[in-house]
């Protein structure tokens, strides 16, 4: 039997299972039909994070505002490597600012703070403005991915 993967919707928070030979075909939502997996960061709110953290496929998320300077820098450079990882792991963002019980539920002390969940778990986390590789090299470090 195909291994298959639980993936959340970004846009309306459904789980899907996806097969494992079909990651990188671009599977779309059951529901609303959207991109599962696009290659780019997806804007999330608290709820549908709460969910997405649970997927089996690894999802990055960068905890940033928009009135922080470095948070605001690091975007072209997080989208860069959600470009890099896709279709092994998404990358997700939320605003703080928005979602302030994201900050508490995730103990987040500063910003822009990266948090990578795997398997339902927090895998790792970190801080600070950094380039697209360094994000790359830090779950790379982390999780086993596909070549």
């Amino acid at each position: 039997m195909t291994q298959s993967y639980r993936v959340t919707c970004f846009d309306c928070g459904q789980a899907n299972r996806v097969p494992a030979d079909k990651l990188s075909a671009g599977p779309k939502c059951g529901t609303c039909g959207n991109k599962l997996i696009s290659g780019k960061v997806a804007e999330v709110d608290f709820a549908t994070l709460a969910k997405a953290e649970k997927d089996d496929l690894p999802l990055l998320v960068d905890f940033w505002a928009p009135w922080c300077g470095p948070c605001r820098a690091m975007a072209p450079q997080f989208q860069q490597a959600a470009g890099i990882l896709a279709p092994h792991v998404r990358l997700a963002k939320i605003n703080t600012q928005v979602n302030p019980t994201a900050t508490q539920r995730y103990r987040i002390q500063g910003i822009p703070a990266f948090i990578l969940f795997h398997k339902g778990r927090e895998a790792a986390r970190a801080a600070g403005a950094r380039p697209a590789a360094d994000l790359v090299a830090f779950v790379k470090s982390k999780i086993s991915i596909p070549a």
